[in-house]
């Protein structure tokens, strides 16, 4: 079994000059940062006091979720000789909060919007969104179902 190793640095870049000393003064900003990668700003939900025009962590993991389906469909779709020409999905998840505080996911549907170059396509196209998340390095690590709602049109 090969390994792969990871690495990210988050910056919180929410000091509004007196650091932590209140809940509700200090800012939930935050920087995800990699090697020769963009920053991608971060924060909290805007519910937890976050900042609504940054990606808080939860849709960072939805992104996560609809990314990597995506990359082993379109893996899959390329070996099995369908042509997919176009590809959207508008991910949907269900996150509850738990009466100490915290919190959990309960689900994550996936919607995508699949394009395939023939009508003769659309049947296989379908049937890989099962095998794409099976083999999902994200949707195997995580602890509540991934579903799935497909559709696919012709050129």
């Amino acid at each position: 079994m090969r390994s792969h190793h990871y690495s990210i640095t988050i910056n919180w870049t929410g000091n509004k000059g007196t650091g932590t000393d209140s809940y509700r003064t200090y800012g939930r900003s935050y920087e995800v940062m990699g090697d020769n990668k963009v920053i991608i700003k971060g924060s909290s939900d805007s519910a937890f006091l976050g900042d609504k025009t940054k990606h808080n962590p939860e849709e960072l993991l939805l992104a996560s979720l609809s990314s990597c389906h995506l990359l082993w469909y379109l893996h899959l779709c390329s070996e099995a000789g369908v042509i997919v020409t176009g590809y959207k999905d508008a991910a949907k998840a269900v996150m509850v909060e738990t009466a100490d505080g915290g919190g959990r996911f309960e689900s994550v549907t996936l919607f995508p919007e699949v394009k395939v170059k023939e009508a003769s396509m659309i049947t296989r196209a379908n049937e890989l969104h099962t095998r794409a998340n099976k083999l999902c390095f994200i949707a195997n690590s995580v602890n509540f179902p991934v579903h799935h709602q497909p559709t696919c049109v012709a050129e």
